[in-house]
Order: structure tokens, then sequence, then C-alpha cells
């Protein structure tokens, strides 16, 4: 099911606005989050930014948006073929980040060896743009242990094979990016904050969101 990011800001409302749709609702924690079940069937759970685990009263909505507080020094790591972007967060505040693209070759309908060469050309590129990417993010994130992550899964791996990110843990939610760039990185450091939420309907999954 698809996932939600939802400002704590605008979680009230949001609230609200599920109630308002589907009835009265009863919240639970569950597993470290928070769920609801309403009258009609449909169902949500939100989960906090950070990976955190919710251990409070599903009934207080203002201890749960609270608890999206961010951690002392962390970052944010964006990668696709070809481009990258890296933050780091230190009191809230961004004290460092660089956005970078390489280019790597897209796909041909060329056959044999030509494609065999294309392929070989079109690895070393994209081997080159990590390698790129990874020294960039190790100087950009000296001191974060913590980093939400996003772009293409495969490309993010590849950076964080550098053994000098290793002890970089990579935590929720994963963000869904196009090719980074200054703008895509600051919407990242907002959603990286931001509640995740899971909406089903009671008729089949559906997607809500307010970004507020």
């Amino acid at each position: 099911m698809p996932e939600v990011l939802v400002p704590s800001a605008r979680w009230p409302r949001w609230l609200e606005n599920f109630m308002s749709s589907h009835g009265g609702t009863a919240l639970t924690v569950v597993d470290g989050g928070m769920r609801g079940v309403a009258e009609d069937g449909s169902t949500f759970t939100a989960r906090l930014p950070f990976s955190r685990a919710y251990d409070g009263r599903p009934d207080d909505l203002a201890d749960f948006a609270d608890h999206t507080e961010q951690p002392p020094v962390w970052g944010v790591l964006l990668v696709r073929k070809g481009g990258f972007a890296v933050a780091r967060l230190e009191a809230g505040e961004v004290v460092a980040s660089k956005v970078g693209q390489r280019h790597v070759q897209g796909r041909t309908k060329a056959g044999g060896q030509s494609q065999q060469r294309f392929a070989r050309r079109r690895a070393n590129q994209a081997r080159v743009a990590y390698e790129a990417a990874a020294e960039h993010a190790v100087a950009v994130l000296a001191g974060a242990s913590e980093i939400v992550a996003g772009g293409d899964r495969g490309a993010v791996d590849e950076v964080l094979r550098d053994p000098r990110l290793r002890s970089v843990a990579v935590v929720g939610p994963w963000l869904a990016v196009p090719d980074p760039r200054r703008a895509v990185l600051e919407q990242a450091l907002r959603d990286a904050q931001s509640l995740v939420v899971v909406v089903e309907n009671a008729g089949g999954a559906a997607r809500l969101t307010d970004r507020g």
C-alpha cells in the first residue's frame, strides 16, 4: 500500500478529515505506530519519522505529533543514475549540502557487440558517478549517524558501500524522488520529518496526502 507523508503540524487536521470522511475512529497504539479503525471499516496506520517508535497515549494527538523531534545530527542522501543530493543538519539547521550531476547514458536498442560495449560504458559511467556521490557524502555527512535516503535504492546502496559510510544508518521514510536537484533536496528535507501514514479505505487501498 502507498505511503503518505503528513507534516506533524497538519496531523490533527488530517485526522479530522479522515474522521469526517469515514466516521468515528477508534485509535490504538500498535507496534510503535498509531492505528485508526473507522466506523465504515477504513483504517490507517501512522508512524513517526526517523523510524522512531511511539509508546504514548493514542488519544493524545499533540503528544504523537511532538514525537517527530529531529535527531541532533542527521542527514539526507538522494541518489539516482547521474545525480545526487546530500545534506547534513545540526540542531534543525542545514549546515552542509551538495547537489551534483554526472552523465550516465540511457539505454540503447542496439544488439550484439555494440550492445555489450554500450553496457560496459554505461556501467563505468554509473560507477564513476556513484564514487563521486560517495566522496561528497563522506564530506557532507561527517558526524551524522542517521540519514533519510531516497531515489534509486540500488544507487543508494552503491554509494553506501563506501567503507567510510558503513556506520551510517538509513532510517525511514524512504523518499521517492525524481533526479535530485536543489528544489528536490529542499522538499526531501521537509518530507523526511513528516509522519508516514498508510490508509486503506473500506473498498480498497487509497492514497491520502496533506503536505500542508
